[in-house]
């Protein structure tokens, strides 16, 4: 066993035995001249109870050693830091539990998830300390990699800083059929992508100015699955990543430094309709996307992937095992249904801009827990035209369900083909604009509403988000 190994099944070892401890765990990764293990959040499945899959999430602190010498106070779901990544398929009906054993209110929203209004876990849906919340539902949904992370109003940066967030990773029949990578954490990888700032003793510096809630805030030390620049032992063989933008505000451009090229497969919510070619991945906070790496002919070679913006990077990757299980990917993956444009009922706008120094509005006005914004029929498809107004990079996240960009700028021709699939997120650069086509269906409810808001979470704290009923 090579010190990598060695370091890897300690550290899996001691996460075994500490995850007993429901008060809080501490996880301290290795660290040395050669780097950290690569770390994957464990993987739930659920429980079947009464027909129904359970999960049952505790929300809690505890202390994590990203860096030598010093401990971190952390908050995680389950853990210390971040959460299990949760399992569901297409169809099952599921009950997801969360404990709070913080010590102060929060929430946890199902990001990317299609669910009924009072099951979203937005703002409306407060978790306070020593309570537990279930999102009961059926996943009716395709195949995608989602997340989960907080929305508490005015708190939402603070509490994912701390560290909730995990994965949901769904399939479907399209997905079991497909020849993909899917064997997780061995040649299917989450890729949770967070930057910090750490004071001299550990904890997170994070007490944004005026200017970082203006810009979005940004830290120094860039990290994945809580490790910072980690490594990771995979086969020599197509690879396949679910890459989450799990920061606050940084906008990232994902890939090799060699310039080694790689194939997109899915948006935020479903598959491409075919593997789309690329060297260079841009995601904005709140985005997913999956891509397959393929190092067949890589056995014995090392790629570093980064952020080829700041230069940073991110982990490395030893091709040092000859595959086990081969793959292929096929050069059509599924089938996407499309929106008329002349379908559409109505036109809706929305305009990002500011109202003054830390003031951030959608459409003149700032977010109101007791004002609704828009009201969406059921089943009615919509053009929604978002315009940043400002000098400064936004994007735009709606719950509920997912759109498909018809166009940027207007024109139809800048809708890159990655950016071809399904998505509930999208990157609005400065003083650009874009349009997308959507329809609300399954769930209405008169009272209770769904958010749409800028994900660039000090911007969604300062203001800049609203509320909308499916009725």
């Amino acid at each position: 066993m090579n010190r990598r190994k060695f370091l890897l099944s300690s550290i899996a070892a001691a996460l075994s035995l500490s995850g007993c401890n429901r008060g809080g765990i501490t996880v301290t990764p290795s660290t040395g001249s050669d780097g950290s293990p690569f770390f994957i959040p464990p993987e739930l499945s659920g429980e079947t109870v009464n027909g129904r899959k359970s999960f049952n999430l505790t929300l809690q602190k505890g202390t994590s050693g990203f860096l030598e010498n010093v401990s971190t106070p952390t908050w995680g779901i389950n853990g210390a830091f971040l959460g299990p990544t949760l399992r569901l398929r297409n169809g099952e009906s599921v009950d997801i539990s969360y404990t709070n054993q913080l010590n102060e209110d929060t929430t946890i929203h199902g990001h990317g998830m299609h669910v009924p209004a009072n099951m979203d876990g937005g703002p409306h849906q407060i978790i306070a300390p020593g309570e537990t919340w279930t999102s009961s539902y059926t996943v009716r949904q395709f195949a995608c990699t989602n997340w989960y992370h907080p929305h508490l109003m005015g708190k939402t940066a603070e509490h994912v800083m701390n560290g909730l967030a995990g994965l949901i990773i769904i399939d479907d029949d399209n997905s079991e059929s497909l020849d993909l990578p899917k064997r997780y954490g061995i040649d299917d990888i989450p890729v949770i992508v967070q930057d910090r700032t750490f004071n001299s003793d550990g904890t997170f510096s994070y007490n944004p100015s005026i200017r970082e809630i203006m810009h979005g805030w940004k830290g120094d030390t860039l990290m994945v699955n809580g490790v910072i620049n980690p490594y990771l032992d995979v086969e020599a063989k197509q690879v396949r990543f679910r890459i989450l933008n799990g920061s606050n505000s940084r906008v990232y451009n994902f890939g090799f430094v060699s310039g080694k090229s790689f194939r997109q497969i899915a948006t935020d919510n479903a598959f491409l309709e075919s593997p789309v070619e690329l060297t260079q991945l841009r995601l904005s906070p709140g985005e997913r996307a999956e891509i397959v790496v393929d190092f067949s002919n890589d056995l014995g070679k090392e790629e570093v992937f980064w952020d080829s913006d700041s230069k940073i990077n991110l982990f490395k990757v030893n091709i040092e095992n000859t595959a086990t299980a081969v793959t292929e990917l096929p050069a059509r993956l599924i089938p996407l249904p499309r929106l008329n444009p002349a379908d559409a009922a109505r036109t809706r706008s929305f305009t990002l801009s500011a109202q003054g120094p830390g003031q951030l509005v959608i459409n003149g006005q700032s977010m109101n827990m007791s004002v609704i914004n828009e009201t969406v029929p059921l089943d009615d498809v919509e053009i929604w035209e978002v315009r940043n107004a400002m000098g400064m990079i936004h994007n735009f996240h709606i719950h509920a369900t997912h759109f498909q960009l018809l166009e940027r700028n207007g024109n139809a021709n800048a809708v890159a083909d990655n950016e071809k699939g399904f998505k509930d997120t999208v990157f609005i650069p400065p003083n650009e604009s874009v349009k997308f086509i959507v329809k609300m269906t399954d769930y209405a409810d008169s009272s209770i509403p769904y958010m749409y808001h800028c994900h660039i979470l000090e911007h969604e704290d300062a203001g800049m988000m609203g509320q909308f009923l499916v009725v």
